[in-house]
């Protein structure tokens, strides 16, 4: 299984993730152009793929789906729940092509189990096995919960969000108290404090890699993100490049995993 992250963040998120035979997105949030070209740094054009799933309706997750999915004739994937916001939304994608599901469901060789996580609309989380491998995602969530470990845990790879300092959001005078409440609350946001409790319940199930996400433009960095969460691991005894590997994703493209 090979994953690479398209753009992490407010201004768009998608992840790509294929095997021998299988070649998905996971959430579409940049432009149709802007996804080819990023697609086309590890060989991939916008034909190879065999579907896109989504994990909300929010902009910074579907923007592209409409113009990719009409250009390329892709089936387009969201629980039952979310299709009801996705609708109206997406008037380009062919009925045939939308694609309802409730459970677990396969995509060639790729098998994809949907957790619903807490977020101010309906939103899900994915882990995405083929053989031996499993690859989880998990953004846009404001906590965590026993479902939402037992159902990504024994991944190798979790993109896992980190989206804000608390004291950064906490003086965010861009930021009307409504929104930092919001994005602070049960269904808003991982802190960086979130982030690194839940990050220490991976790693004591067998996660090896955790990639940051979904990071704030306005109240988290990379650098902050990273010092900040290997240190709280650090005095959990959780050493990382030894027990765990983190890093961060961003707007641009990272790395490229290769799970076996």
């Amino acid at each position: 299984m090979r994953v690479f992250n398209l753009s992490s963040g407010s201004d768009g998120n998608a992840t790509y993730i294929e095997t021998e035979n299988a070649r998905i997105l996971v959430d579409d949030g940049i432009s149709c152009s802007e996804t080819l070209k990023r697609l086309a740094l590890i060989g991939v054009k916008g034909e190879d793929i065999d579907a896109i799933v989504v994990t909300h309706e929010h902009s910074d997750h579907i923007k592209g789906l409409d113009v990719f999915s009409k250009r390329f004739n892709t089936p387009i994937y969201a629980h039952n729940d979310v299709w009801e916001g996705l609708y109206k939304k997406l008037s380009k994608v062919k009925e045939e092509n939308m694609r309802i599901f409730t459970g677990d469901f396969d995509i060639k060789d790729l098998i994809i189990s949907p957790v619903e996580i807490p977020h101010d609309v309906k939103c899900f989380g994915y882990s995405i096995q083929n053989e031996n491998s499993k690859v989880s995602l998990l953004t846009d969530l404001g906590h965590t919960n026993d479902k939402i470990l037992n159902s990504v845990q024994g991944s190798q790879l979790v993109y896992l969000e980190a989206n804000h300092d608390l004291s950064m959001l906490r003086n965010c005078e861009k930021y009307p108290l409504s929104l930092r409440m919001r994005i602070a609350g049960k269904n808003g946001h991982l802190s960086n404090d979130a982030s690194a409790d839940f990050a220490e319940k991976l790693v004591k199930t067998g996660t090896k890699q955790i990639v940051l996400s979904h990071l704030s433009r306005e109240n988290n960095t990379p650098e902050l993100a990273f010092t900040y969460i290997s240190n709280k691991l650090e005095e959990k005894g959780i050493i990382e490049e030894k027990n765990v590997r983190i890093d961060v994703a961003t707007i641009f493209p990272t790395r490229i995993f290769k799970l076996k």
